[in-house]
């Protein structure tokens, strides 16, 4: 008897035309069609839930939309309305046509891959042949499809009891409060390290839409960017700011309340370990940092000034930028990205900041994109992966529940630096205490600053965040990938661009560093 190998479909006794073989083709095929059934219904599921929170802010925004055009639509002519909308319309068509383009490509991306998976099934089904058959094919992809939709999700849910802070364990000491924000001191997480008291200390300030979580991104797998300064003995603290849902002095803070506070932090920092304090900012809360040490405030407090991919002049961002430019200038309004909260006071809507992100950067971030993308990321050769990674969780839940609204006074800072460039002589643009915030200060008073970017941050660009090298003299450090990697993969100590080392062509020193030899200095 020849092998299955070296049969040919000519040959008479090929095993499809027995009856034994007909019965065991039957049952494959029907519990394969059994197994594409489930799947198809758990694949339905899992577009449902990736769609779920795209098409939420997607209401929202067309109920703020709605809201203000129903006050605003008669000051402006009609004419104006209708080449308004046209262009709205327009922008809207390009932005659909560009996510239906990159879904295509990227579920072409898929399967085409995977095609000859298919075809092998489907002959080793038919002839007997060694190798997956289709009804284990199926199988397969059912139980990817169901641990993509339904056991990744609440993995997701799971990891926060390792994800971010937790004030209520041990690590952390309350050190101070305002209306707004508590202050808290980060102790060293490995047992052997002490904080050094006379040491120069330092005060985080977290970025107000991606939350502060970030920032401990995962302790217990040393990937946590307070934890990289703590476990060197420096004296680190960090700003947490107060749930803005029930606290309203949080809910209407300006920008002086935020330089105030700050003041007041570290007022108690300087005195407990009699240094100034370097202040630390990511994202967001770098650029407040900057504008509240411009504004003098944090004069004779604070000598020092360390930014993580903060956004100094929005207008270069060749992302975020041009699309808001790209809009009528009708719709490039905070106004339509504000929030009535039920006692009256009016934030920055979170969820939706996060969704015009999603916009800009649709060709990455539509819904089926990410489906896919989860998909490839779960599966090893079309099947399943036995453990997730606790990275991918951390992320995946700072994505779906970090998301916060702010301060109204906040988002508008942010939302001027974005509009309106620095100009010519340094001057950012925002005022604080009614006063000018120009760069020039920062050499003028000899503060020192390092200023860190992601060499491939697409959220805010080396070109945003470098801005302040064009006005004065600073230190900088570039980190390879993207807008987080600062706070997650270099904030491990044995990683190839860990926070307290020198690397690089340049030799550039990281954050941690930084902030050790200035202490020596």
């Amino acid at each position: 008897m020849l092998s299955n190998e070296a049969r040919s479909l000519d040959d008479p006794v090929f095993p499809i035309d027995t009856p034994e073989h007909a019965g065991e083709l039957s049952e494959k095929i029907w519990g394969a069609s059994l197994a594409q059934a489930r799947n198809s219904q758990v694949y339905a599921n899992g577009l449902l839930w990736y769609y779920r929170d795209f098409i939420d802010a997607f209401v929202i925004s067309l109920s703020y939309f709605l809201d203000v055009e129903s006050r605003r639509i008669l000051e402006y002519p009609p004419a104006q309305t209708i080449m308004d909308y046209t262009k709205l319309l327009l922008l809207n068509q390009q932005l659909a046509l560009r996510a239906l383009k990159s879904s295509i490509s990227t579920v072409g991306q898929y399967y085409i891959p995977r095609y000859h998976e298919i075809t092998d099934s489907w002959l080793n089904t038919a002839f007997s042949r060694d190798g997956r058959d289709i009804a284990e094919l199926f199988t397969e992809r059912e139980r990817l499809m169901e641990k993509v939709v339904y056991e990744y999700p609440e993995a997701i849910r799971n990891i926060r009891s390792e994800y971010g802070f937790h004030f209520d364990q041990a690590g952390y000491r309350k050190a101070g409060e305002t209306d707004r924000f508590l202050l808290y001191q980060v102790l060293p997480s490995h047992g052997d390290v002490s904080v050094r008291q006379d040491a120069k200390p330092m005060i985080i300030i977290p970025p107000f839409v991606l939350g502060t979580n970030i920032l401990a991104f995962l302790p217990g797998e040393n990937k946590s960017f307070v934890h990289a300064f703590a476990n060197k003995g420096i004296p680190t603290y960090i700003r947490i700011a107060k749930n803005i849902w029930t606290i309203p002095a949080f809910q209407v803070m300006t920008g002086e309340d935020d330089a105030r506070d700050t003041r007041y932090f570290a007022e108690i920092v300087k005195k407990s370990h009699g240094k100034p304090i370097t202040l630390c900012g990511y994202c967001q809360g770098g650029f407040t940092s900057l504008c509240g040490l411009l504004s003098g405030e944090l004069d004779d407090l604070a000598d020092t000034l360390i930014t993580c991919v903060s956004p100094m002049d929005g207008t270069r961002s060749p992302g975020l930028s041009s699309f808001l430019q790209s809009l009528p200038p009708r719709f490039n309004d905070l106004a339509y990205g504000t929030k009535t909260l039920p006692n009256g006071n009016k934030v920055g809507d979170g969820k939706l900041m996060g969704w015009v992100y999603k916009l800009r950067a649709i060709n990455d971030e539509f819904p089926l994109i990410s489906f896919y993308r989860d998909m490839v990321m779960l599966s090893t050769n079309g099947r399943p992966r036995e453990k997730f990674n606790k990275t991918a969780l951390a992320i995946n839940y700072w994505l779906s529940y970090e998301r916060t609204d702010l301060p109204l006074e906040i988002t508008t800072m942010s939302f001027r630096s974005y509009n309106i460039p620095i100009t010519s002589d340094g001057t950012l643009p925002v005022r604080l205490f009614d006063r000018k915030l120009n760069l020039r200060r920062m050499q003028e008073k000899g503060y020192r600053w390092l200023i860190c970017y992601g060499e491939r941050d697409d959220l805010v660009e080396k070109e945003t965040a470098l801005a302040p090298q064009d006005f004065i003299d600073v230190e900088v450090t570039g980190f390879p990938k993207g807008h987080l990697a600062i706070a997650t993969s270099w904030s491990n100590p044995k990683s190839e661009f860990s926070l307290d080392k020198r690397f690089g062509e340049n030799n550039v020193r990281g954050p941690v560093l930084f902030q050790l030899e200035i202490d020596q200095s």
